[in-house]
């Protein structure tokens, strides 16, 4: 089997070397992109780093495997991704913004300088899962935390079935708890300020990317890290860091977002209704639970956001979509209306 063994390091295999088996008969050699910038990619083929301009109308990724001319390299073609954590484009358009590709594990990074925010932590997680690949959650600077235990215990409760871990990465307490979560293609997402560089630094064994102070008034980073970048990790596999996501759009991420909030998806299945909003409806188990404490309203309330807002992102461009959700929001506003009225009248006979 013609099998190019240095790539091995950063995710090749026989599913890959079987994909690849037409482009090799045309001559071409295989290659992971571990950047891109302007149109040219920065790869690492059998050979080593190389340099290689995109064939027209492609739209590389960092983590791609991609089929190279060789010589004056150039990315002729692209393999099938296994798994891509795509994000909503800033834009108006309903197009996702892809990135990163072929990820087995995303790294779910929040800072124990502040606060945890379990809504934040929610809706990235949704973006992972519904990526394809495994999520974990890794909390840093835990050194500046008074409480890193509870601190750990408060993201759990927003991410059921997820790994949680603390790391204090300038002095490793807790670090090889996090290396061994974190397998095959690594990504890290997270805002700025997160300490995204400090950990990969950390796992990779040296000072590659740059760090940097964060502002003492709201603890937001400066982006240090620009551009996605891929780098082969010591033990085996890759990190893939990314620059601090200001906002975390999501793209047409129903099925991650059910996984982020099983507990309620678990719950509805008790509800009297197949077709329960969990909003006024009689015999809901889901709002039984919130009105027993046995089920954060906070919690709900950040489901109903997450479907709302996804619904809306893939109705931009389906008409249909756009009048169910039309019809349902009406629906709810009426029912909201009879029973504002309804304890109106309550009120008015006391």
């Amino acid at each position: 089997m013609d099998f190019p063994h240095d790539l091995l390091s950063l995710g090749w295999d026989e599913d890959w070397n079987a994909l690849f088996t037409p482009h090799r008969a045309a001559g071409l050699v295989p290659a992971r992109i571990t950047a891109v910038d302007r149109g040219r990619c920065d790869a690492h083929g059998p050979d080593g780093p190389l340099r290689a301009a995109c064939a027209p109308g492609l739209a590389p990724c960092t983590g791609d495997w991609a089929a190279l001319t060789p010589g004056d390299p150039h990315v002729a073609a692209l393999l099938p991704r296994r798994t891509a954590i795509v994000r909503a484009s800033a834009g108006r358009t309903s197009d996702g913004q892809v990135l990163a590709a072929n990820v087995d594990t995303v790294a779910v990074v929040a800072a124990l300088d502040q606060p945890v925010n379990p809504g934040r932590i929610e809706r990235t997680l949704a973006l992972a899962w519904e990526s394809g690949a495994r999520p974990v959650i890794v909390l840093t600077k835990a050194d500046r935390s008074p409480d890193p235990a509870a601190d750990a215990a408060e993201a759990s409760a927003a991410a059921p079935g997820v790994d949680v871990r603390t790391v204090a990465a300038p002095d490793g307490t807790g670090l090889d708890a996090v290396r061994a979560l974190l397998t095959g293609t690594v990504a890290l997402l997270g805002a700025s300020g997160a300490g995204k560089s400090t950990l990969a630094n950390a796992l990779l064994g040296a000072d590659r990317l740059a760090t940097g102070a964060v502002r003492a008034a709201d603890g937001k980073g400066r982006h240090t890290t620009v551009r996605r970048e891929l780098h082969p990790l010591p033990g085996g596999g890759a990190l893939i860091d990314t620059p601090g996501l200001r906002g975390v759009g999501l793209h047409d991420a129903a099925d991650g977002i059910r996984h982020v909030f099983s507990d309620i998806e678990d719950l509805a299945r008790g509800c009297r209704f197949t077709d329960c909003a969990h909003v006024a409806e009689p015999g809901c188990a889901v709002l039984a639970a919130v009105a027993s404490g046995a089920l954060p309203g906070r919690r709900l309330d950040g489901y109903r956001r997450l479907l709302r807002e996804d619904e809306w992102a893939r109705s931009r461009d389906d008409a249909r979509l756009r009048a169910e959700r039309t019809g349902r929001h009406k629906q709810i506003v009426r029912e909201q209306r009879r029973i504002y009225r309804e304890r109106g009248t309550r009120e008015d006979r006391r």
